[in-house]
């Protein structure tokens, strides 16, 4: 099986991967495929921290902003997706550059983890149903740990939908996700992948990034955006990308904006940190501190990675 060479960017939000993930697409003939789990979708401009056609500098982008936010969209339709223009840009003699933030979908591109297309039993599923209501949400979610302790780590312990669609899966095939999931990356991946992490030595230099993003998010017309949004499309998936939901108390007159903002900069917070603890898990990571290298110094460092990994 041929491999394809592919350059891979990741950490937590605003650490700056959009625009190395552009200079090293620049530097080695590529073109860049997004990651991550909001900017697929349309009308979601400043909340997602979409890069703009400025930040492009011409570089293609594949796997952005093609999506309805009223639309459901699955991760084993983001990894059909992303490996088809991953194929697509090594067939014309170019390298992907892969670069986000969603550590789903950055493992499931490079472990290749299948996604089991199963039919639902809707008997299992009002069975499970009931014995929650009967019981109370935490004995199917005790059920799913002694089952699948695993699967049962990565969800929550209030999140019926995902208790009940895992312990499904299992009662339907006699098999975990987990099992299945281990058995689907034996397959192997095309992907030869060299993979650039960015983080901070100082975790306050990325907080204080964190919170300057928001406020200039603001001041790029956040609020009128997320007025939109709500206006157009509701309740959804989508709105559940961290920058507007925080902002729906203020849009119904119920708080401040200031209140909204001083919270909207707490979540992202937690969320870079918990990107932060996903990728560590990866041992494969060659990390980049970016409270240590000025911009050009890091993409000097991300380039050297990349040719020894060439060599």
């Amino acid at each position: 099986m041929d491999k394809i060479f592919t350059i891979v960017v990741v950490g937590p939000t605003a650490s700056g991967k959009t625009s190395l993930g552009v200079e090293l697409a620049k530097r080695f003939n590529g073109e860049v495929v997004s990651a991550d789990s909001m900017q697929i979708y349309k009308d979601m401009q400043i909340a997602t921290a979409k890069p703009t056609e400025e930040e492009m500098q011409g570089i293609t982008h594949h796997m952005i902003d093609f999506v309805s936010p009223d639309e459901n969209y699955s991760v084993a339709l983001y990894k059909e997706e992303a490996m088809r223009a991953i194929k697509d840009i090594s067939s014309r003699g170019r390298i992907p550059v892969i670069v986000g933030g969603t550590g789903l979908y950055v493992n499931t591109l490079l472990e290749n983890i299948e996604f089991f297309d199963m039919e639902g039993d809707d008997g299992i599923r009002r069975e499970l149903y009931s014995k929650a209501e009967n019981q109370g949400t935490e004995a199917i979610y005790d059920e799913l740990l002694r089952i699948d302790p695993e699967a049962a780590e990565k969800i929550h312990q209030n999140n019926l939908k995902k208790i009940v669609r895992a312990l499904e899966v299992y009662y339907k095939t006699g098999k975990t996700i987990t099992n299945q999931v281990e058995q689907s990356k034996m397959n192997g991946t095309v992907l030869e992948p060299v993979i650039i992490g960015l983080t901070a030595d100082n975790r306050q230099f990325l907080y204080d990034r964190i919170n300057l993003r928001v406020d200039l998010m603001v001041k790029d017309g956040l609020v009128a955006e997320a007025r939109k949004f709500y206006s157009v499309y509701g309740e959804n998936t989508a709105n559940q990308a961290i920058g507007y939901k925080e902002i729906l108390p203020y849009l119904n007159g119920e708080e401040k904006l200031e209140q909204s903002l001083e919270r909207l900069k707490m979540q992202t917070r937690r969320y870079a940190k918990r990107q932060l603890t996903w990728f560590r898990r990866n041992e494969n990571i060659n990390w980049l501190s970016i409270d240590r290298y000025s911009k050009e110094e890091l993409t000097e460092k991300a380039a050297e990675a990349v040719m020894r990994a060439m060599a």
